[in-house]
């Protein structure tokens, strides 16, 4: 695993400076195209072999999925020839893995380069708008019995949670840097305009840690704990403002390049960053803040994240959390089901809904002062890390990631896209407090 450059935080070895990336024109060619029998079997088992789909599945799989790309437009020009398009390179491979897999058969048809798209993310974002309608409601019922399950070792107990953790951020932390900006923030951003530059993220970005600073109202001398450090930023943005920081994360990799960034700023008496479950945090706090943690957790230890943050608060204390969410039947589907999130991206998370996390705040003595969403700028926000990655494909490859690597990478930023784009995901920044206590 490479190491990350620490003269100069946020730029890590062989990265590019940063650059404003290219549009992807219609009809040009996305990731680096890929043939089955060259993909590494030990690594990618299941993009390397198709899968055993009975005849029957396949079929239903193919008559579905083909009628509803055409319905949606697809698959066939319209006349404007403005839509997206779906591109087929392997029709048999490509139903024969939505008939024995569906979504995860899908994206994995994608990772082996049996269909493309002019336009990726649009592509999936009409299919987002329209997921209600591409079964037909009998066969929605039968869900259950051709779905996957979550396999039990990706539950978030103490030990799975270390080793979920570090199967994502510990991948690279160049490879982060290769689609991030400076700040190295990995959360939805705040813009003052649409559409938005990739210069403008940093700003961005820090718009909406100073949002949650401020709801947290951390100042002068404020005692905050942060659950999930990411790589560092609002850490440091706390502590230039005053505040007595520690920092709790499970990625050992994070949290040498943030100790790294902290000592650059001068900054390390006020940050102490911490290996450390959020179950085991230490003392209580004027403040906490949590960003885009919770969707790690798994809603088996949402109680014992909500008990966490309220044993760590000091008394009058205030809890900032920004968090991804769902509509709540979405989130009872998909608490059970194997995902191709799941299986390559994020193993054991699972984004909560508006009512899970007030359910279970209420339940462990917090209430809910504000909740104020705004999705529409996390789509932006992955459309600008999408086409970031896009642009320094070739130093990611120099990093030693495979095409299929990069083409599982590319969907999860165009699917997570579409999710925002369609409205089916949200982003919300909440404040919680004590519950006798407006």
């Amino acid at each position: 695993m490479t190491q990350p450059a620490t003269t100069s935080p946020g730029r890590a070895v062989g990265i590019p400076p940063q650059t404003e990336p290219c549009r992807r024109r219609a009809g040009t060619s996305g990731p680096s195209a890929v043939r089955r029998t060259e993909v590494d079997a030990e690594r990618w088992p299941a993009v390397a072999r198709l899968p055993s789909a009975g005849a029957a599945r396949t079929a239903v799989a193919r008559h579905l999925v083909g009628r509803a790309l055409r319905r949606l437009g697809l698959t066939t020009p319209s006349d404007a020839g403005a839509g997206p398009l779906l591109t087929l390179h392997d029709p048999d491979a490509f139903h024969r893995r939505i008939g024995r897999d569906g979504l995860i058969g899908f994206g994995e048809s994608y990772m082996a380069g049996e269909w493309d798209s002019d336009d990726l993310a649009g592509v999936l974002t009409v299919l987002a708008e329209h997921v209600d309608e591409l079964v037909p409601a009998p066969l929605r019922r039968l869900r259950g019995l051709w779905v996957s399950r979550r396999p039990a070792a990706d539950r978030n107990t103490r030990v799975g949670a270390r080793e979920n953790i570090q199967r994502h951020y510990d991948l690279s932390n160049d490879l982060f840097s290769a689609f991030l900006d400076p700040t190295l923030s990995y959360s939805s951003a705040v813009f003052t305009a649409f559409p938005a530059r990739f210069a403008a993220l940093p700003e961005a970005q820090h718009r909406k840690i100073d949002r949650l600073l401020d709801l947290a109202q951390v100042g002068e001398g404020t005692r905050l704990l942060e659950i999930g450090t990411g790589w560092g930023e609002l850490a440091l943005r706390a502590a230039t403002r005053g505040a007595h920081v520690t920092t709790l994360t499970l990625s050992a990799e994070q949290a040498d390049l943030v100790r790294a960034r902290i000592s650059a700023a001068g900054l390390s008496s006020r940050v102490d960053v911490q290996l450390r479950d959020y179950r085991d945090a230490e003392g209580r706090h004027d403040a906490v803040i949590s960003v885009e943690m919770i969707e790690a957790v798994g809603a088996e230890y949402w109680p014992s994240y909500f008990t966490a943050l309220r044993r760590a608060l000091a008394p009058g204390g205030r809890i900032a959390l920004q968090s991804i969410t769902m509509g709540h039947e979405q989130m009872l589907q998909t608490a059970a089901t194997h995902t191709f999130i799941s299986k390559y991206v994020f193993p054991g998370g699972l984004i909560p809904s508006r009512e899970a996390i007030a359910q279970h705040s209420a339940a462990a003595g917090l209430r809910t002062v504000a909740d104020d969403g705004y999705g529409a700028h996390y789509a932006e926000t992955l459309r600008l890390w999408r086409e970031r990655f896009a642009a320094n494909r070739p130093a990611v490859a120099a990093l030693g990631f495979d095409t299929v690597f990069q083409r599982m990478w590319e969907f999860y930023l165009a699917y997570s896209e579409a999710g925002f784009r369609s409205g089916y995901l949200d982003v919300r920044q909440l404040l919680l407090t004590e519950g006798t206590r407006p």
